[in-house]
């Protein structure tokens, strides 16, 4: 049955409008995104398939066009869809940093970096770099390794604090396979990168480690 045939109370487009997007199901939330479903199957039945297919939003977030094609009803358009809200996502957040300071804005920075990180497959080190009132000056990927390992050099970043006259920083990385639990290296690595930056008079104000939806934050834990 077409959603549009549905009771008004039941279709996910005006429980969102009424209620607020939270109360929708991740299959709700890309019925609305997809609008239409294909033959014998609504727009939810559809966002089923894919979350079915993807086994998660974060796979879905990373796949390349063919492997998203592969699902009946989705194709290039909706591909560019998909990526252009995502991209959307990222820069309203980034201006949020920007004209804010990141730090009375944890659940923004923590967005961000879900954003930026949690949907790679690979491991990669970033860096928040903030001016004298902790807004957004800019943020890099620095380093970039396997699906388990990265190698940073703490030379690299002070560098790059430097170049952009950064007062404090941020630093992030994801974890693709596994928990957002940071393990001895990533705390001895902190604890490097802390004296290295201290040196040039710049602050790392908290580590962050992104796992899918979970993050861990280094200055919450009391690890800085």
């Amino acid at each position: 049955m077409a959603i549009i045939d549905w009771p008004e109370d039941q279709r996910p487009r005006e429980r969102l409008i009424k209620h607020g997007p939270h109360v929708l199901s991740d299959a709700e939330l890309l019925a609305v995104f997809l609008r239409v479903g294909v033959s014998g199957k609504s727009a939810v039945d559809l966002g089923r398939d894919m979350i079915g297919h993807f086994g998660s939003l974060n796979r879905l977030f990373t796949a390349k066009l063919p492997e998203f094609s592969v699902i009946n009803g989705l194709g290039p358009a909706k591909y560019a869809q998909l990526q252009a809200v995502l991209e959307l996502a990222r820069r309203s957040l980034s201006e949020e940093l920007q004209t804010g300071q990141a730090l009375s804005s944890p659940h923004a920075v923590k967005q961000y970096l879900q954003l930026l990180l949690a949907n790679k497959l690979y491991e990669s080190f970033a860096v928040l770099f903030l001016d004298v009132k902790n807004r957004l000056l800019a943020c890099e990927e620095l380093f970039r390794g396997t699906l388990t390992h990265t190698s940073v050099y703490p030379r690299e970043v002070v560098k790059a604090a430097l170049s952009h006259n950064a007062a404090s920083l941020i630093l992030a990385h994801n974890h693709p396979s596994g928990t957002p639990e940071p393990s001895a290296a990533d705390r001895t690595l902190t604890q490097a990168l802390k004296q290295a930056l201290g040196l040039v008079d710049i602050r790392v104000l908290d580590h962050f480690v992104v796992a899918g939806r979970q993050v861990y934050s280094f200055a919450e834990h009391g690890d800085m």
